[in-house]
């Protein structure tokens, strides 16, 4: 008897994996085709703009709750970006925002896109996120660390619900909700589905506490487990299994979406440091999901420029539209990739407006989330700005980083002026 229930079990596990399986072939099989990815490529101007959150949020909690959405800000940047003619943002979205108020989490995104609108703006929106801090809470969010890179930001889902498959329905209701509402919008560009899928989370980036105590203490906060909570990081966020968990979620966000039918594309970033990209069979499972699901293909690069260039003409292989979802690393020659400091506006925004690439470089106005300070400013002390800025372009006040680099973004956006 024993015997027969082991067997029996066996059977109904292979098929329920079978079915997995036989429903992630049917939405490859829902994905755009090649020419419906040009043709909707084609009617889109050269697609310009940042990854967009106001100056006063720190992560993408305190952008859309309603205590802190603050639309008066976001139509005073929206403005500013469409000053120097930019045309489209990239905006991170949260599970936990649904989860706490969806109809006040979807009026508020109908505002922004509305004001998004009043300046010709089109948005990528984006579901989940691999990447920071594994416990996003919702409520009152921390108070950025003074001088440090992007100290606040929350990853989406939080990697305990990562991990939790059979909770998967409130993830569910999340990207369909969104996607029902919006799906015959024009003022939403694309669907943007994973951000960074696979990265490890922030194994290399957490501050310690007692640097924390110290560098908060200079504006007057102090610390405790409720403002700055300590944790065991490979606990959490195990980055042995995290890509097995990642891959599940994201053909469950492909199935989710390609049901519902929307009209704009999909696409998650390719994410695989170190692989070259048109080598498809030698890539993870995970890339292959990504490369193969996708209407449009999209990636990042902070390397220099021919590193850009090489991502590009693998990526050509697959013959579909490119976007380069994040870029702009103004010092990145101390950042590992050899002595080229080629991650500029100078540099990748040609080479973009030449091959047609979409180009969305990080950050837009200088804020919370201290982007302005290099990713070494997580085990380095920073008392002053630097220099040369890491990322962002304006300053809160509406100065830029540099009126030279302005008018140099002006020139080749001027085509996309000119049609306002």
């Amino acid at each position: 008897m024993i015997q027969y229930f082991k067997i029996t079990l066996l059977i109904i596990l292979s098929f329920s994996f079978a079915c997995d399986d036989q429903k992630s072939l049917i939405n490859q099989n829902n994905r755009w085709s090649e020419n419906e990815a040009w043709d909707w490529y084609d009617k889109q101007p050269w697609l310009v703009g940042t990854n967009f959150i106001t100056s006063s949020a720190i992560n993408q909690l305190e952008f859309w709750q309603e205590e802190t959405f603050d639309p008066e800000i976001i139509d005073k940047e929206l403005k500013l970006s469409a000053s120097i003619g930019m045309n489209t943002h990239r905006v991170f979205l949260h599970d936990l925002l649904w989860e706490q108020d969806s109809l006040g989490f979807i009026n508020r995104i109908d505002q922004y896109l509305s004001i998004s609108e009043k300046y010709g703006i089109k948005t990528m929106l984006v579901f989940f996120d691999d990447v920071w801090h594994p416990e996003p809470k919702l409520g009152k969010q921390p108070e950025p660390i003074p001088n440090v890179h992007n100290s606040g930001w929350v990853q989406s889902p939080g990697a305990k619900l990562l991990r939790d498959t059979l909770s998967y329905e409130k993830l569910e209701s999340y990207v369909k909700g969104i996607v029902k509402h919006f799906s015959d919008d024009s003022r939403v560009l694309i669907w943007d589905l994973y951000n960074e899928p696979g990265q490890l989370g922030i194994a290399s980036h957490q501050i310690s506490k007692d640097r924390a105590i110290k560098l908060y203490k200079n504006i007057g906060i102090e610390i405790n487990d409720k403002n700055y909570p300590s944790y065991d990081l490979d606990k959490i966020d195990n980055k042995t299994d995290k890509q097995k968990f990642t891959l599940k979620l994201l053909k469950k966000t492909v199935e989710w979406i390609r049901s519902v039918k929307p009209s704009q594309p999909i696409t998650t970033g390719i994410y695989e440091w170190g692989a070259d990209w048109d080598n498809f069979e030698e890539l993870s499972n995970l890339s292959k999901f990504i490369l193969s699901s996708s209407d449009i293909i999209s990636f990042h690069d902070y390397g220099n420029k021919s590193s850009a260039m090489s991502r590009i003409n693998q990526l050509s292989s697959y013959n579909r539209p490119i976007m380069c979802t994040e870029y702009l690393s103004r010092d990145n020659n101390t950042s590992g990739w050899g002595d080229d400091p080629g991650n500029t506006l100078y540099q990748f925004l040609p080479l973009f407006k030449k091959n047609k690439v979409a180009a969305y470089n990080w950050g837009f106005v200088s804020g919370k989330t201290n982007t302005i300070y290099p990713w070494k400013s997580w085990d380095s002390t920073f008392v002053n700005p630097p220099d040369k800025w890491h990322h962002d372009i304006f300053n809160s006040n509406g100065e830029p980083f540099s009126y030279e680099e302005i008018e140099f973004i002006k020139n080749l956006t001027s085509t996309v002026v000119e049609k306002k």
